[in-house]
């Protein structure tokens, strides 16, 4: 039995599908190098991002995994992972915006149990640039559903909401009797309510404070899934939004690492000072500064590559569409949760040892270098790590596939 997962060989394109992604990734690197330049100030300021939702709506990239038949840009998941990384290198919450938005805007396409329902949302979705968000948090259920009259209400609260205020399009689901259903809604219906209370110490900028539902309208349409019995296993091909946004999670807290390294070299060069008994002339020529330099790059590169071969693993078995095992399932989840293990470690200590190679004058407020290290803090305790490794662990010496749920 195998359990190691190889990076597959790229797909043919042609000469159109480059131009567009040599496009989509310049436009990225653009709006990334201008994000990083007002990060310390953004991240002080924590408010609502809504410029920076709508520069990534006028760059293109909340179309750019949707298909080219509806207009969209037609990339890979590993491509997609790739952008999530390259705009969380100038600012991690907006990295981890454009990557839950990848996951809950393409969950429809192999979630609904009508195709042509899901491929009117994307053309929607591309025509009009929606930003979606969600609202499937499984440790707070909060939400019921009731009929009333012609259509449903939705009521209840939810603590999280990643993107409340800036969600175009949220995916819901709440209990009914003893059923639950899943449906998606546009944010503008009478009844929906964004409240400003994420004040955590880091992703300041990620909008996820809780929402509620008063009396929110919900009709038949809504629905992209009878409803179900919570007992009932779901669909494999339906349980990829794990993997993927634990993938979401492995990019942006890597091009965090990425950005913290690349301020720490600018402050290298431009303003630490060598130490008086260095014996150079220059922090840049600093011994010990180049040896953790060059330590800290080594790790950030092995764990990049991991992410791309793991994205690689995940993306080729659901491409198998409703032919896919749980087992093949498993084993792509598998790849994503060993990059989980290692992109949290690696991210973890790229952002506190940065300020080894600056110096004690960069921990002055105005710098915000801190930021980077609050960031992936905060958000490395999504989901403890520890059972993302007893899960590999598992399946590496036991050959189990992990148990189907929104963490894994």
């Amino acid at each position: 039995m195998s359990n190691v997962h190889f990076l597959r060989e790229p797909t043919p394109a042609n000469h159109e599908h480059n131009e567009r992604r040599r496009d989509l990734f310049a436009r990225a690197e653009t709006l990334s190098q201008d994000l990083a330049r007002r990060g310390a100030e953004l991240d002080r300021l924590g408010a609502p991002p809504r410029e920076q939702i709508e520069a990534l709506r006028q760059a293109g990239l909340l179309s750019a995994l949707h298909a080219p038949e509806v207009g969209g840009g037609g990339l890979s998941w590993v491509d997609g992972l790739r952008l999530v990384r390259i705009i969380a290198r100038g600012e991690s919450s907006i990295g981890q915006l454009l990557g839950y938005h990848y996951v809950n805007s393409q969950y429809v396409y192999w979630a609904a149990a009508d195709q042509k329902q899901a491929w009117v949302l994307g053309a929607e979705t591309v025509e009009r640039q929606l930003y979606w968000g969600a609202a499937v948090n499984p440790r707070d259920p909060g939400l019921t559903l009731e009929r009333r009259g012609g259509h449903y209400v939705l009521n209840g609260r939810k603590t999280f909401s990643t993107g409340a205020h800036v969600s175009d399009r949220i995916n819901v689901n709440a209990a009914i009797d003893d059923k639950i259903a899943n449906f998606v809604v546009p944010t503008d219906r009478p009844g929906y309510i964004a409240n400003d209370d994420w004040n955590n110490i880091g992703q300041r900028l990620s909008d996820s404070g809780s929402v509620e539902f008063r009396d929110f309208p919900v009709y038949e349409r809504d629905f992209i899934l009878p409803l179900a019995d919570p007992a009932d296993p779901p669909a494999v091909e339906a349980t990829f939004n794990t993997p993927l946004i634990q993938l979401v999670f492995v990019n942006f807290y890597l091009g965090t690492a990425e950005g913290a390294l690349a301020s720490a070299l600018d402050y290298v060069r431009t303003t630490t000072r060598p130490w008086v008994t260095s014996g150079v002339s220059s922090a840049s020529e600093d011994p010990y500064i180049l040896e953790r330099i060059g330590d800290l790059q080594a790790s950030l590169k092995a764990s990049v590559a991991l992410a791309d071969t793991a994205a690689a693993a995940v993306e080729a078995a659901l491409a198998q569409g409703r032919s896919v095992s749980a087992e093949a399932r498993g084993a792509a989840a598998i790849e994503a949760y060993a990059a989980k293990v290692h992109a949290t470690q690696v991210s973890l200590d790229v952002t506190t040892r940065v300020f080894e190679l600056m110096g004690a004058r960069a921990t002055a407020a105005n710098h915000g270098f801190d930021r980077y290290w609050r960031n992936v803090r905060t958000h490395t305790l999504h989901d403890p790590v520890a059972y993302k490794a007893r899960e590999v662990g598992d399946f590496v010496l036991n050959g189990r596939i992990p148990e189907v749920s929104l963490y894994s």
